[in-house]
């Protein structure tokens, strides 16, 4: 299938991203940007094993007990406990911090009525080098002494994202196969929130990449993505995703919600 995808044209102008606070706003991208088209692949039928540390991504099978995810008591209560075990059997990690859960829609109607965020506009990856780690000490700002304890070991930064309205119809996301992807694709770009600074990454792009998306995301599934590693040993640190509009959706096709919840996930 091809559609189309949003990436940095270039590197001309200052590159600054604030994000939307929900509720029907947008978030804003300062830089030029260029609308390509790409061809998104399957991953049921062509990608039907994946690893974090490879290809940056995994879909995974999870049954949840939560019946409402506008409920902040059951995220609290239910939710972060199966995310935790979820990603402790999945990586082998031996401690989980859940710092953000974000809800989206790609209905301007349910956004506001939810007072959630829209889906994601440009191709990027959460964090940089630099900002994962400064995302570790600003979750322990309170304890900065733990911070240092826990910055000796190799820790990464997991989103698990999963629909909360029934099927993924579509405004799904896509992923890119790290392998495929060139470091100098990459370009960081400031992140300026109202409650913090920060960076990520946006995508320049490159005939090579390979995207690839899970069509008819249940609730029972989750995709598990990195958009951090702290480890420098050749293993996948950044994952380049988006949401795609898709041509082959039914016009009368139910909106997309979801949310995903980023994790502090430490070996």
């Amino acid at each position: 299938m091809k559609a189309t995808l949003k990436f940095l044209a270039n590197l001309d102008g200052p590159l600054v991203y604030i994000p939307s606070k929900g509720g029907g706003d947008e978030t804003e991208h300062g830089g030029n940007f260029t609308l390509r088209e790409v061809n998104i692949h399957d991953g049921r039928q062509e990608k039907l094993s994946s690893d974090l540390d490879v290809e940056g991504f995994i879909l995974a099978p999870q049954h949840t007990a939560v019946d409402d995810f506008y409920d902040n008591a059951q995220i609290n209560s239910t939710y972060h406990d199966e995310v935790k075990a979820l990603l402790m059997e999945t990586t082998g990690a031996t401690r989980i911090d859940i710092f953000d859960d974000t809800r989206r829609s790609s209905s301007v109607t349910i956004q506001r009525d939810r007072n959630i965020r829209e889906t994601a506009a440009v191709v990027h990856n959460d964090y940089t080098a630099r900002s994962g780690v400064k995302r570790l000490r600003d979750h322990f700002a309170d304890d900065p002494e733990a911070a240092e304890k826990l910055l000796q070991r190799r820790f990464a930064i997991v989103n698990v994202w999963r629909s909360i309205a029934g099927p993924i119809h579509n405004h799904s996301l896509v992923m890119c196969d790290a392998t495929t992807v060139k470091p100098d694709d990459l370009v960081s770009m400031e992140r300026r929130a109202e409650e913090r600074a920060g960076e990520l990454q946006i995508a320049l792009h490159d005939s090579a990449q390979r995207w690839y998306y899970f069509p008819e995301m249940q609730m029972d599934e989750a995709l598990l993505f990195k958009t951090f590693d702290s480890a420098t040993d050749g293993r996948t640190r950044f994952t380049i995703h988006s949401a795609f509009e898709d041509p082959n959706a039914a016009v009368d096709a139910a909106a997309r919600e979801s949310i995903e919840t980023r994790c502090l996930v430490f070996f």
